[in-house]
């Protein structure tokens, strides 16, 4: 089997719809699954409701409805018969949504999180399916709940392997054309989780893996995999082939194109993974096998934005030593914040973070107890694999740079602008 993954930038309205029907066409659906994410902007839109929800706002019901209005737009351009079942479909995932709303009463923002943020995947995947099958593109839809199991680890899930290998060898269709969701899964409770955010590429491996598949694909508004975020820096340039653990380690660091957790079982059975154009689908992109670390050979330049820079220095002078670390990293990881970069002087040791949930403050006031805080919000964390000196300085123009840490092949920057 092949496994083709399509993002919400692929299905943002109905002429992406229409769009990956016709890669289908191009490329073979023949023994294909395909996971599909959430249409366009949804998740954020989810997110705001659920913001809203918690909050009590007044705006509550009407972010809720600005997300059926976009949905139902959707619906109205890819179907001319109002009557069509896939409305009635829609419409009921919609007022299961509404429904878990009104009655849930876990004050549990991730729980509730996870169970709202899902429902853009469900309704995605349902009118993609809907519209296959008019177009005479027999398929198959299976709800990933089903075969994905995980822990109840909310926003952030760990699969069930064992479980999950049965299920999905057991339940899938292999010489159909299936369609399912990305980024979500179920617990023992059967309760919806999610795999972290840009999860999607994470569930075609997941898939992959369990049904030894051939390749997996991911189709991006980009031609492949760039050695540099165009937002960010010119004259990007496309890499033709990376290695397993080149692209490990460019994930590791936080390039986009691919999800940190996508590659493991990829790699441990040597499923090949493509990152291809869905404008341009006959393109070959990117391939990310085993073979040469990078083709071309040159600097991958990856930008984290919005970080913390946290700086800890003792009280009365002494040294920093392995049990005040230790005693970070555990409050670190009890807050849910990610490290992207470690320094240590004898009396000092800061970290470059990520605070995804919001929980600096409260970290903040326990290591104050022990330790002098201080801090830089909105810093960028630049890193630069197989760095040279000019792409360095290129970094570095126009801004203070703030901690800069060098290793044999990457070197690291915090920058304020």
């Amino acid at each position: 089997m092949r496994i083709f993954k399509f993002g919400g930038a692929s299905v943002k309205d109905a002429e992406g719809v229409k769009n990956v029907f016709d890669v289908l066409q191009k490329v073979g659906y023949e023994d294909v699954l395909i996971v599909i994410s959430a249409m366009g902007k949804t998740t954020n839109a989810l997110e705001v409701v659920i913001k809203n929800y918690f909050e009590k706002s007044n705006e509550f019901h009407a972010s809720l409805q600005e997300v059926r209005k976009y949905h139902n737009q959707i619906l109205l351009d890819l179907f001319d018969d109002e009557d069509h079942d896939v409305f009635f479909t829609v419409n009921s995932h919609f007022a299961d949504l509404e429904y878990f709303l009104r009655s849930n009463k876990s004050p549990n923002y991730n729980f509730v999180y996870d169970q709202v943020i899902s429902f853009g995947e469900i309704v995605s995947t349902t009118i993609v399916s809907y519209y296959f099958n008019e177009q005479g593109l027999k398929n198959n839809w299976i709800d990933v709940r089903n075969f994905i199991k995980t822990d109840a680890n909310y926003r952030d899930a760990n699969v069930d392997w064992e479980q999950t290998q049965r299920l999905i060898s057991k339940g899938v269709k292999k010489k159909a054309l299936n369609i399912t969701q990305g980024f979500i899964g179920s617990d023992e409770n059967n309760f919806t989780t999610t795999l972290g955010r840009e999860g999607s590429d994470y569930t075609a491996a997941i898939f992959a893996y369990c049904l030894s598949a051939e390749s997996v694909t991911i189709w991006k508004d980009v031609p492949g995999v760039l050695n540099a975020d165009p937002r960010y820096f010119e004259n990007a340039v496309l890499l033709n082939q990376i290695s397993y653990r080149e692209a490990i380690e460019l994930a590791f660091y936080g390039a986009s194109v691919i999800h940190p957790k996508t590659l493991q079982p990829l790699q441990k059975k040597e499923i090949p993974l493509f990152v291809k154009s869905f404008i341009n689908p006959l393109l070959p992109g990117t391939s990310v096998s085993k073979g040469q670390d990078l083709e071309p050979k040159t600097s991958c330049f990856i930008v984290k934005k919005n970080q913390l820079l946290i700086s800890l220095a003792s009280i009365d002078f002494s040294f920093i030593m392995e049990e005040n670390i230790s005693e970070i990293f555990a409050l670190l990881h009890k807050y849910k914040i990610k490290v992207s970069l470690i320094q240590n002087t004898a009396i000092s040791f800061s970290v470059c973070v990520e605070d995804k949930y919001n929980n600096f403050n409260e970290l903040k006031s326990v290591l104050s107890k022990k330790f002098k805080v201080s801090y830089n919000e909105n810093v960028s964390l630049f890193t630069i694999r197989h760095f040279t000196k000019e792409a360095a300085e290129m970094v570095e123009k126009d801004k203070t740079v703030l901690v800069k840490q060098i290793s044999r092949e990457t070197m690291q920057i915090v920058t304020k602008e």
